[in-house]
């Protein structure tokens, strides 16, 4: 389909969020709202990629003049191959979730993590410095969080998984930068899991099936948060379970899927927009679709 620009008329550019699923995506409510209050012009569609033509979903975009793309599940990976540079934080997430085009080529990037840490810092108003912080599950989005959670300066933390050595395979591949940024790095099994964090973030897919890890008690410190990466109209099976379990707060992914969406956003455009906004009229739009 050819995009027909008005005599005398910018051309937009062009971005889209790349998944299979993809219908129920919020990012071009999200990125629309950005480049009203920032100012830019462009545009930000879905883009439905077939399971099996990822990569030839990219290049066809990329041929119709786009700048960028966000990905989501189930494409990470096959975008981390397919970008041709990678920056540091998506080389230390193996998985790529913004791509810009250019004249380089293909960049992949991985803003899910200083999402999640923006969220944690900024509007939850807990800074990690210091901190003693739990992360549950150790696949890709545990992944992704590594390097800002590290970078944030945490006193400790720990990886705890189901599986106890992927939790240990992910303490080796980040021991490095844990020592560089002074922070006591240790994981294990569900049974490992030691007493007292201030900050418990929920990486795994539990909540979409209702189930929640089995942590030992003690687990919640005085003032603890209880974050769950996924998000809802209604509070997660996580948050509810933590809040019982002795966590003073909760809170779900929704602010770092708008934390992260700006990050993209400053990555394509060099200006950084704002997220209360968006992440209040976010939440009445989930609210109003319940």
């Amino acid at each position: 389909m050819t995009h027909q620009t008005p005599p005398g008329e910018l051309q937009a550019d062009r971005y889209a969020v790349i998944g299979h699923p993809v219908e129920h995506s919020q990012s071009p409510f999200i990125h629309a709202e950005f480049a009203r209050e920032t100012g830019q012009h462009l545009t930000y569609e879905r883009l439905l990629a077939p399971l099996d033509a990822f990569a030839d979903t990219v290049r066809a975009f990329i041929e119709s003049g786009a700048r960028g793309a966000n990905v989501t599940v189930p494409f990470k990976l096959e975008a981390h191959a397919l970008a041709d540079h990678l920056t540091e934080r998506a080389q230390a997430a193996g998985a790529v979730n913004t791509l810009v085009f250019d004249a380089r080529g293909i960049t992949g990037d991985n803003t899910d993590g200083v999402g999640l840490v923006r969220d944690i810092e900024g509007p939850l108003g807990v800074p990690l410095k210091g901190r003693r912080v739990l992360l549950l599950g150790a696949g890709g989005a545990s992944r992704g969080a590594m390097l800002p959670l590290i970078e944030a300066g945490p006193a400790a933390l720990f990886v705890a998984n189901r599986t106890a050595a992927r939790a240990d395979e992910l303490v080796v591949r980040f021991a490095q930068a844990a020592e560089h940024h002074g922070v006591a790095l240790a994981g294990g099994g569900w049974d490992a899991v030691p007493a007292a964090f201030d900050v418990i973030i929920n990486a795994t897919a539990g909540s979409l099936q209702g189930d929640v890890p089995p942590l030992p008690a003690g687990v919640y410190a005085a003032g603890s948060l209880a974050y769950d990466m996924m998000y809802g109209a209604q509070p997660t099976v996580f948050m509810t379970h933590a809040l019982a379990a002795g966590a003073a707060r909760a809170a779900d992914g929704l602010g770092m899927l708008v934390e992260q969406a700006a990050e993209a956003f400053a990555v394509w455009r060099g200006v950084r927009p704002s997220t209360g906004v968006v992440r209040a009229a976010l939440r009445a739009r989930l609210t109003a679709k319940a």
